[in-house]
């Protein structure tokens, strides 16, 4: 299983389960991280948190904690 906080700066990947259950699911499929999209990961802090993301044209930053929860290819 490869999750997101595991996605080397630069690379490209696609989502393809998000686990987790109750408001942390709905916390991050409300910033746009749903099954199939896209995601390029831009910048990962020295200690890992947060991860700043690009996904569907948006910048984010996520928690390494929540990039653990979601499995990408």
């Amino acid at each position: 299983m490869n999750t997101l906080k595991n996605v080397k700066v630069g690379e490209t990947v696609s989502v393809t389960r998000i686990n987790g259950v109750g408001p942390t699911k709905r916390r991050i499929m409300d910033m746009g991280l749903t099954k199939g999209v896209d995601v390029y990961v831009r910048k990962v802090a020295p200690l890992g948190d947060p991860i700043e993301l690009t996904v569907r044209g948006y910048e984010l930053s996520i928690r390494k904690a929540d990039a653990e929860m979601i499995e990408v290819q």
